[in-house]
């Protein structure tokens, strides 16, 4: 009885850590890339190494060469994104992404705080951009 037990143990474990190991090959990061001054890409993927492809192949548009397209983010999983618009009050800008947020809410606190001018005082203008769900679809239309 005891080694029917311990073989059933096993192989409740085994499978286990198999289905986990699936879930992991199938579940999608989100790959972020800024051509600064001129755009950007996002794309979902299984890697960050087609993930960072995607998104550049996407970056690299409208006359912005793909070796401007420089890598910026990976969460892996995506969750929700934001993206972010900062500007500082010597007058540069950029964006900051910030992934992985189980829930829209939480995200969206994430982009405040970002935003939040008490902790960044050089900041003098922030602003959403966007925000991407798990699927990689964005939630702002512009």
């Amino acid at each position: 009885m005891v080694r029917i037990l311990a073989t059933l143990s096993i192989v409740f474990w085994a499978t286990l850590a198999l289905s986990n190991t699936a879930e992991a090959q199938t579940a999608k990061g989100i790959a972020i890339v800024q051509a600064s001054e001129q755009g950007g890409g996002v794309c979902l993927a299984e890697t960050p190494e087609k993930g960072f492809a995607c998104a550049i192949k996407r970056c690299a548009v409208n006359g912005i060469r793909a070796q401007d397209c420089i890598k910026t983010q990976w969460c892996h999983n995506a969750g929700w994104t934001v993206d972010v618009f900062l500007q500082h009050n010597e007058g540069v800008h950029w964006h900051e992404a910030s992934c992985g947020w189980a829930t829209k809410t939480a995200a969206e606190k994430a982009a405040a705080l970002m935003c939040d001018q008490k902790e960044r005082q050089y900041v003098v203008g922030c602003i959403l951009v966007q925000i991407y769900d798990p699927n990689g679809n964005p939630q702002i239309n512009n």
